[in-house]
């Protein structure tokens, strides 16, 4: 009867998150052009319970006390801090345990992700309410670390259920009108998009006029896409990818094995594909006008080499 007591004593709740896909505008985003996201249906679940002392955080790529925590997770240690901090709860005795989908390095939004579902599991374990604002706040704070300077869009997306126009941190819900099918495959490589984004600042900082023109195409691009989910025209919509992923070549952000798996996509019969996120590695998304055909070019691109590929449609 003790243990049952003192098991039913213990508090346990959690919080959840997904991953995103960026659908046009990345770079550019960061230089005040428009971006469209998708949320992707990868999940994250951050489970907190009480512990006998301390502050444990246990996942796969770390397991032990937060002051411990490796110096590629100080965003999450200095995001959880913060929120106990906030809630009076500095020194509270517990476990977080972060069970994740999203591959690392991906472009998919894994620090945003993760990061969403720590801070609503805390304030869903404390009973405390949590609204827009204030969670946008403190997953700032991990995503600077991941970061440096990020965009927002990552945090926007992990937290909106449905696709997202993003520029300069406003935030409008799209709605299609014809479902979407998408195929991402993971290149095996690592990205990072803080050296992508930096590597980008130093082109335009040397050339002002391949900026604005590269800028300038991309908000065209990003707005062109948007009207034609609006309107339903996916074949328009497969040209602008290709278009958009032209732009990214020209800013150097692509390499050789996300252009095998973009042109091995467009052969077997997607509309469009590109690279996403934050490039020099991690994955690339091809649209297709059919469940069967999303499932012909993900075992496709799979024998091509792409390391992981996952299927996913937005609907209506």
């Amino acid at each position: 009867m003790w243990l049952e007591d003192f098991l039913a004593s213990k508090r346990n709740t959690s919080g959840f998150s997904h991953s995103k896909i960026i659908l046009t505008g990345e770079h550019a985003v960061v230089y005040g052009n428009p971006a469209i996201a998708l949320p992707f249906p990868l999940k994250v679940e951050a489970v907190i319970e009480e512990v006998t002392s301390g502050i444990i955080v246990e996942s796969t790529f770390y397991t032990g006390p937060l002051e411990q925590i490796p110096t590629k997770l100080e965003g999450i240690r200095a995001c959880i801090q913060q929120v106990l901090i906030a809630l009076k709860r500095p020194c509270d005795k517990l476990k977080i345990t972060i069970h994740s989908q999203i591959p690392i390095g991906k472009g998919l939004g894994s620090s945003a992700a993760i990061a969403v579902a720590i801070v609503r599991g805390l304030f869903s374990f404390f009973e405390t309410k949590l609204d827009d604002k204030t969670l946008s706040a403190f997953v700032h704070t991990a995503e600077v670390y991941a970061h440096g300077s990020p965009s927002g869009i990552d945090m926007a997306t992990a937290m909106s259920d449905t696709p997202i126009w993003f520029q300069n941190g406003d935030i409008v819900r799209l709605e299609v009108t014809s479902p979407l099918h998408f195929v991402i495959a993971d290149s095996g490589r690592i990205g990072n998009t803080q050296k992508s984004v930096s590597r980008v600042r130093a082109l335009y900082s040397n050339d002002e006029v391949l900026k604005a023109d590269s800028l300038r195409r991309m908000k065209v691009i990003a707005f062109a896409a948007k009207s034609a989910m609006a309107k339903g025209d996916i074949q328009k919509l497969g040209k602008l990818l290709n278009e958009n992923h032209s732009e990214l070549i020209q800013i150097g952000v692509s390499e050789d094995g996300l252009n095998h798996l973009v042109n091995t996509a467009r052969s077997a019969g997607a509309l469009g594909a590109k690279l996403t996120g934050g490039g020099d590695g991690g994955c690339m998304l091809a649209l297709t006008d059919s469940k069967e055909k999303m499932e012909e070019i993900s075992s496709t691109l799979t024998s091509a080499g792409a390391q992981q590929t996952w299927c996913f449609t937005i609907e209506p």
